[in-house]
């Protein structure tokens, strides 16, 4: 398995306090299809310690979260070309 971050831009509305959003989906690019077909999961806003949260994430990653999290940050950074995200 090879664990990737996909980046989307999602607008949130036109309310007070909307704007620009972005979600962070871990993908599977060893997996034949792309996005949506290789969706592992979305990583979470926080990464706090296995067992007190209901992260799918975490469920998957546990105690590696907070380490996994970093390294598909860093290696989606490296590879973003666009300056918003």
């Amino acid at each position: 398995m090879k664990l990737e971050l996909e980046i989307f831009a999602v607008n949130t509305g036109e309310n007070i306090g909307a704007g620009r959003r972005f979600r962070f989906a871990v993908v599977d690019s060893d997996k034949l299809g792309g996005y949506p077909r290789n969706f592992v999961c979305l990583l979470p806003s926080r990464v706090t310690e296995a067992g007190k949260s209901n992260s799918v994430f975490l469920n998957i990653f546990g105690n590696k979260g907070l380490e996994q999290a970093k390294r598909l940050l860093t290696e989606a950074l490296k590879k973003e070309k666009n300056d918003k995200i």
